[in-house]
């Protein structure tokens, strides 16, 4: 009997989610703000002109925020008496940035739309999309309805945001955690094909790795010593300002920069898949928008719930 009465209520769990999910829409602003996502569309353009990394760094934002209790702004709420921010967090803490790109971005909607309209949530998920785009890559329509969050939670970044180090079985049950399979896993792992990595998460791979080609080990110890230099960065890919199949051809190469990288393709389940994406384009463009889809509907605030923030970094009261 309790066993049948924790199936349907996961059951219940999991249509109330599939519900709320629903609720979001590309159309959401099309009348109450017509002007909001080519405001945004603009701002992240401009951004990613100037500074090619920004587009990695947006499209990263939106990631680590739907991964903490939803895609709901979270993310960008600076620490209080009452938030511990996530900022603060192990995975985001000085790397997690672009946060002056979505101020910017939210006064500029909030201007165009006359009030506050656009969550700080459906910012994040717009301006990954427009990232992407910007350095290449493939468009989907962003469903929209996001609201923001009035909590944060360090701990649970702490917790759930999957690290450099993971091999493919913890990898694997990350993302099943968030209602994602390992389609999703590689196709959203491929947008590592743009950004920078800093040296800490990925030493030990650099020294102590097995699976990695001897020519790129040594080329990344150049600018990865032993001891100091945490900080410094290393492309992800080859072609780290487009968005492009490099990614996944390294794996082939065993010239994954990071350990959870490599994991995709050591002789494990997802290997097929790398394989495909490597040599088809057009496979990769599909699954990753239809996987950033998939990733902007977990557990968003809707109707009633949360509020519309007038300052992405604080709750409203």
């Amino acid at each position: 009997m309790a066993s049948g009465n924790k199936f349907f209520l996961q059951i219940f769990v999991f249509l109330t989610l599939a519900t709320t999910a629903l609720s979001l829409s590309p159309y959401f602003y099309n009348n109450v703000c017509p002007q909001a996502l080519p405001t945004i569309k603009k701002i992240v353009q401009a951004a990613v002109y100037q500074e090619r990394r920004m587009g990695a760094s947006l499209l990263r934002l939106h990631f680590h925020d739907c991964f903490v209790n939803g895609c709901d702004g979270s993310l960008l709420l600076d620490s209080t008496t009452t938030i511990d921010s996530e900022k603060n967090a192990g995975p985001n803490v000085n790397s997690a940035r672009g946060f002056e790109v979505i101020d910017q971005i939210k006064a500029e909607v909030d201007k165009v739309c006359g009030r506050p309209v656009v969550s700080c949530a459906d910012i994040l998920a717009v301006a990954a999309r427009d990232s992407v785009v910007a350095l290449g890559g493939p468009s989907w329509k962003v469903r929209l309805g996001r609201r923001d969050s009035t909590t944060a939670s360090k701990d649970l970044a702490n917790t759930v945001l999957p690290s450099p180090f993971m091999d493919l079985p913890a990898l694997i049950n990350n993302f099943k955690n968030q209602g994602l399979n390992q389609r999703d896993l590689v196709a959203l792992s491929g947008g590592h094909t743009i950004g920078l990595a800093q040296c800490l998460t990925f030493r030990n791979r650099t020294y102590t790795a097995k699976n990695i080609d001897p020519a790129f080990a040594k080329e990344r110890r150049a600018t990865c010593p032993r001891v100091g230099g945490d900080s410094n960065l290393a492309p992800l890919d080859p072609t780290p300002a487009r968005f492009d199949t490099s990614y996944f051809q390294n794996l082939v190469k065993k010239r994954g920069l990071l350990i959870s990288d490599q994991a995709l393709f050591d002789g494990g389940s997802t290997d097929d898949l790398v394989k495909i994406y490597s040599s088809n384009p057009q496979a990769f463009w599909e699954d990753f928008a239809k996987s950033m889809i998939k990733m902007g509907n977990i557990k968003p605030l809707t109707g009633t719930q949360g509020q519309i923030r007038v300052n992405c970094r604080k709750v409203n009261w």
